[in-house]
């Protein structure tokens, strides 16, 4: 046996090609990485599989016994064939078909037990297993070693890849902790022994390799709590280094900006809006830079927040930068912090108020001159509020004392962004991060803990209600009754947007499908024009949804304006792909009401605000998720007229039913978020947030309640570790796996603060 660390690399003991296969699909590349590998389920080996479940395309393993073989000549070619049939103990059938009979006709004989696994196809009205793996007792040594295992073990499930089967990553398994000579330790011995956990040996022998009346899950829950804690470990560092750092403190002036502005406000801010505002004043004030996050419903009145705080810095002699995702987003809060603020926004102007201070756009597609303004004015101090997009972050961008980062939509921007954005204050500025995407607590913890958090749950008064339904497209009627509603509602004066997955054949457009992850950008060409318009890592769809053809803006806007009931409506499409001049002109008409329906993409998801839009149309809803529906939905309703949402879908499987169902169930966003949770693979969660090798959790199920507990205990004492030895000098092993946690750049940032 060749001797193995944790560390050792999978190729040297595995096929090469195997190893690169791994690699590739598994992102298996050590020791370590293949014991943390899980089995997905246990098959009972005493207990057939029922063969009456299988359906063609199912990746299978099963527990059958050989009810007949026969071998034939092969048409057209040398050699034999060998047909077996498989059977359950209910009678069901499976058959196996194998083009060469060499090496398997002596072995797969009427009445041998064994496990088989492979891709169930068909033939004729029949189902079967081409070439599949299997292993069953025979007179070779490997088989014979399998048996004995069957007969004292559970059989673990590994997920398989290509020609890579579960017996052989268990095989692989196997030979691994018969080699490896010490586990590593993650977890100091008061932790282990205070929760009661199995060392870390016996939690992977009982997670891959479990007796009979075993019972796995006491192993995953070891697994489950170390991954839990080099999380939590790495997010408290983060803390500790921001928490060491010194900020300019920003005291409120008496008089300014902010005096003046409250002042002039037309309505009275909400209790929430209140106890928010006073928090983030206490930390402007700190010379610890604030490190928080601000999470909302949707309306729920984050900008008014985060402009109180923008304005206290200006006031205590600093800047503030608004980092946007898409230029619509970033000309929209242009213009309603410009209105809102009025000549409060015109400083050194005829007409502006004498305190006030200047607001600039930053984007990729402005022309050269209106660029050159906006850099000049952040870099002299003249403009006191920098908005942009992650044009903000290119290196020739400079500022005068930048004293505020405001990251909106922070989902959407990953930590390597912010960080850029923060290095251009003359010190550590103070950052808040806002998304209206409510988070469960599991993914505060896991993905925020770094920051502290603050919640707004109450809406501000004279926000209407919404009714959401979901419109099944393959009934003629029910499209029909569709655009008669929102014909209706432009008949009323009110206005409407349909929201399309994709822009379309349009010559200009490129097209895009809502179902590609997001990967943010810093580069300097202002790309993310279209590209942000994608939901961070929204599902795909699942075995029971097959690819279909996703309607496009100008496909949709073609039959609108050859739908009669829509004859003399007025309707103008919005994607990101348009040149900056026409996405600002449609959307000022939009406001304006001289548009009645805008056709767009996800450009509109978050920051559109038009009070006189009523109805929401979207169309392919079931290629959206929970969070994304939750958000686009919240264009309607924003004014005195109730909003109406409908989910236009044809063809969804059962699990996309599932989410625009729940979609329609409810307005609660923090309950949405859960079920979102419910919906998504971990690792698109924290995907957003981290980079790299490891970047996904492989155990923990952020969903569950009882994983939540343990990630609050894993915090606890991952903090309580920190505390007393940032640098875990004390614990190597700790060291070790929070090393194999990160990747060079978030190294960097570590070292950065």
């Amino acid at each position: 046996m060749v001797a193995l660390t944790e560390d050792s690399l999978l190729s040297k003991f595995v096929k090469k090609g195997d190893a690169a296969q791994l690699a590739r699909t598994k992102n298996l590349l050590t020791v370590a990485d293949l014991l943390e590998f899980a089995p997905r389920r246990y098959l009972p080996p005493g207990q057939s599989t029922d063969l009456s479940a299988l359906r063609p395309g199912d990746d299978v393993m099963v527990v059958a016994e050989v009810a007949t073989a026969t071998t034939r000549p092969m048409r057209g070619r040398k050699g034999k064939m060998l047909t077996v049939v498989l059977a359950d103990d209910r009678g069901n059938q499976l058959d196996l078909t194998f083009f060469s009979a060499y090496g398997h006709s002596a072995k797969l004989v009427p009445g041998a037990r064994g496990v088989f696994a492979g891709t169930v196809g068909s033939y004729g009205s029949r189902l079967q297993l081409t070439h599949p793996d299997y292993e069953l007792a025979a007179d070779d040594e490997q088989a014979r070693a399998a048996a004995q295992y069957y007969e004292s073990h559970l059989i673990p499930v590994y997920s398989a890849t290509g020609k890579i089967y579960s017996f052989h990553i268990r095989r692989m398994v196997d030979y691994a902790l018969d080699t490896v000579d010490r586990v590593r330790e993650p977890l100091p011995d008061g932790i282990q022994v205070a929760r009661g956990l199995l060392s870390r040996r016996e939690a992977l022998e009982l997670v891959h390799r479990p007796g009979l009346t075993d019972d796995p899950r006491r192993g995953m829950h070891r697994l489950k709590f170390d991954e839990a804690f080099v999380l939590q470990t790495i997010l408290a560092q983060r803390r500790r280094q921001a928490e060491a750092e010194l900020a300019t403190p920003r005291l409120p002036r008496p008089g300014g900006l902010l005096s003046a502005f409250d002042a002039r406000l037309p309505f009275e801010l909400t209790a929430g809006q209140v106890a928010v505002g006073d928090e983030l004043t206490r930390d402007l004030a700190s010379d610890r830079p604030m490190n928080r996050l601000l999470q909302g419903e949707v309306g729920s009145g984050k900008t008014i927040v985060a402009l109180r705080a923008m304005l206290a810095a200006i006031d205590a002699g600093g800047q503030a930068a608004l980092l946007a995702p898409t230029e619509v987003l970033a000309s929209q809060h242009l213009r309603s912090i410009s209105a809102m603020l009025g000549d409060l926004a015109q400083g050194g102007r005829l007409g502006g108020a004498e305190i006030g201070t200047t607001v600039a756009l930053l984007t990729g597609s402005q022309s050269a001159a209106t660029r050159k303004r906006s850099l000049l004015a952040a870099a002299s101090g003249e403009a006191g509020i920098v908005i942009g997009t992650h044009a903000l972050i290119q290196k020739h961008v400079q500022f005068a004392d930048l004293a505020l980062v405001v990251v909106d939509e922070q989902h959407r921007f990953g930590v390597e962004q912010r960080d850029a954005l923060r290095e251009k204050a003359l010190r550590p500025p103070h950052v808040l991060v806002m998304t209206a995407t409510p988070i469960p607590r599991t993914v505060a913890m896991t993905v925020f803990g770094d920051m502290e958090t603050s919640t707004l749950r109450e809406l501000p008064r004279g926000r209407s209600p919404i009714a959401t339904h979901v419109v099944d497209a393959e009934k003629p009627g029910w499209i029909e009754r569709t655009w008669q509603r929102v014909a209706e509602e432009v008949a009323k004066g009110h206005q409407a947007y349909v929201v399309c997955p994709r822009i379309g054949d349009d010559p200009a457009a490129i097209a895009e499908a809502v179902t590609v992850p997001l990967t943010a950008k810093t580069d300097s060409s202002d790309e993310e024009a279209g590209d942000w318009e994608l939901e961070w890592g929204e599902p795909g769809p699942g075995p029971e949804e097959a690819p279909r053809e996703l309607t496009g803006v100008y496909a949709q806007l073609n039959e609108l304006q050859s739908n009669p009931a829509l004859d003399g409506i007025r309707i103008e499409v919005l994607h990101g792909r348009l040149d900056a001049d026409t996405k600002e002109a449609t959307m000022l008409a939009f406001g304006a009401g001289e548009v009645d329906v805008l056709v767009a993409t996800t450009v509109i998801e978050v920051g559109v605000d038009v009070p006189n839009a009523s109805v929401m149309v979207v169309v392919d809803a079931d290629r959206f998720g929970i969070s994304q529906l939750h958000q686009l939905r919240g264009r309607v309703g924003r004014g005195e007229v109730p909003g109406l949402c409908l989910l236009m879908t044809a063809g969804a499987g059962d699990r996309a039913l599932e989410r625009l169902e729940a979609v329609a169930a409810t307005t609660d966003g923090f309950e949405l978020a859960r079920a979102d949770l419910m919906f998504r693979r971990e690792g698109d969660v924290l995907g957003a947030r981290q980079s790299g090798h490891g970047n996904s959790v492989r155990h923990l199920r952020l969903g569950r309640r009882d994983d939540e507990r343990i990630i609050a205990d894993a915090r606890e004492d991952a903090f309580a570790v920190v505390a007393d030895d940032p640098q875990l000098r004390r614990h190597p092993a700790l060291a070790a796996a929070v090393a194999m946690r990160l990747d060079e750049e978030q190294a960097a940032y570590l070292e950065r603060g």
